[in-house]
């Protein structure tokens, strides 16, 4: 093979590069092409492609841009890190960078959640809280309390532990996890509750099946619950008021420790750095975080303990115990400056605030489309979150529905891009996690994209 290492390499290149060389996440096994767009250069809430097209980064990155593209003082700290430390193993020493930003991650916690563990990104986050778990009641004599329940339509990660947590059906179908110590609860969306019923009745349902299932399967089996404050990547769902403090609540009861997965919701996502608390009323056992840590510049995540559960395994008699878990990069001082620097832009700038100032207008303009379009089913979000999802005609057969749902998706995808909008289709919903920073303008920009999209759609799709 003949590699050209000159810069001529036209977009079509680089394409068919791509798909000769490159397998990227939940890659389809199909014989087409899939030739992905090819971004260039990005800034603010703007990506612009090879050939010059701008497009609105509607998902921000991965849920993770909090702070929008292009920010030169994150380069300058990233250049000025690598120029002083590169790297250091995080066996034998820290960093000046990974120390302060474990302070202040401690401090923007709540309760006494005060040791960081540090990871490589989200999956890694929720694998190291669940082996921590396990590890905790191996040295607290308890063995056989390990299995984990979750929430199907809930997203955790790709690792083989965190994907045996994760609730979403397809993307366990042909990948093995572990279904010994994991539970799953029914869905937990309103949307999908009997009609006649409220949502406080639904939301007690939802609590009982918690309540339930610890109970079937033993209090003294059941080491944790795992929850995303909101279920990001199952369709951006939100629980009813009150959901997680019940469920926080019967935890409790039964001697189960409570995971908050922040991986989405951290870091000014819902205008606060952690939302378990001063969005939800919660103080759980363990945060785990990523993507806002850093904002997509480079990975990293963490797992926030509890002093609870570090101090009832901590002892002198435990000095040969190891908790023998951790990764290469585990703290990565370029990371860490990185994350610093981050957090510094959020709190000089307001973010926390601007989002909690502008999010009930982004929520209004999105709930208008849900009452607007027909073809909508349910408009629904918080904060900077939002899910488009598209409804069947009533009487649908079932066996048509998800060719359908598929063929929605698709073409709002494609819909929205033609016009300057990217957006993340799944099956029958459009969900979107644009950057922090952007502005009643751009919202609006935003919105009438979709909307105009919609219009398309339902008319193609409807008639």
């Amino acid at each position: 093979m003949t590699i050209d290492r000159s810069n001529t390499h036209t977009t079509e290149d680089l394409q068919q590069i791509d798909n000769d060389h490159v397998m990227h996440p939940w890659a389809s096994m199909g014989q087409d092409d899939p030739n992905l767009g090819v971004v260039e250069k990005a800034r603010g809430i703007y990506m612009v492609d090879r050939d010059g097209k701008r497009f609105i980064d509607g998902p921000g990155g991965m849920w993770c841009v909090n702070i929008g593209h292009g920010r030169q003082e994150i380069a300058d700290a990233m250049a000025e890190q690598v120029s002083r430390l590169g790297y250091v193993s995080p066996w034998t020493a820290s960093t000046e960078a990974s120390v302060l930003l474990a302070e202040r991650l401690a401090a923007e916690a709540p309760g006494d959640l005060n040791t960081v563990f540090y990871t490589t990104g989200g999956s890694s986050a929720v694998d190291t809280a669940l082996r921590f778990i396990q590890f905790y009641n191996n040295i607290k004599g308890r063995p056989e309390k390990k299995v984990f329940i979750a929430r199907e339509k809930g997203y955790h990660g790709s690792t083989y532990l965190s994907a045996s947590v994760s609730g979403k059906e397809r993307d366990r179908k042909f990948l093995d996890t572990n279904t010994d110590f994991v539970r799953f609860l029914p869905n937990v969306n309103p949307y999908i509750r009997p009609q006649g019923m409220s949502v406080d009745e639904w939301r007690d349902a939802k609590l009982a099946d918690l309540e339930n299932m610890i109970l079937e399967v033993g209090p003294e089996k059941v080491a944790a619950f795992i929850a995303e404050p909101i279920l990001a990547s199952g369709g951006v769902i939100v629980p009813p008021k009150g959901y997680h403090k019940g469920c926080l609540e019967i935890c409790r009861k039964y001697d189960v420790l409570y995971i908050s997965d922040e991986v989405v919701t951290g870091f000014g996502r819902l205008g606060h750095i952690f939302a378990s608390e001063k969005v939800f009323g919660i103080t759980p056992d363990i945060i785990t975080c990523a993507k806002g840590l850093t904002s997509g510049y480079v990975p990293m995540g963490a797992a926030i303990i509890s002093d609870r559960l570090i101090n009832e395994i901590s002892s002198d008699d435990h000095s040969d115990i190891l908790f023998s878990n951790g990764y290469t990069y585990s703290g990565h001082p370029v990371s860490a400056a990185v994350a610093l620097k981050n957090l510094e832009i959020m709190e000089r700038e307001n973010l926390c605030a601007h989002v909690r100032e502008i999010s009930p207008y982004f929520q209004e303009r999105l709930r208008q489309l849900g009452e607007k379009h027909e073809i909508i089913g349910d408009a629904r979000g918080m904060g900077l979150l939002g899910c488009l999802e598209g409804a069947a005609a009533p009487g649908t057969p079932e066996a048509k529905r998800l060719a359908i749902d598929h063929e929605f998706g698709h073409r709002m995808d494609v819909g929205a891009e033609k016009r300057g909008l990217l957006v993340r289709p799944l099956i029958n919903m459009c969900v979107f996690s644009p950057p922090l920073v952007i502005t009643r303008e751009e919202i609006d920009k935003l919105f009438d994209i979709l909307d105009e999209t919609i219009s398309e759609v339902e008319s193609d799709m409807l008639g």
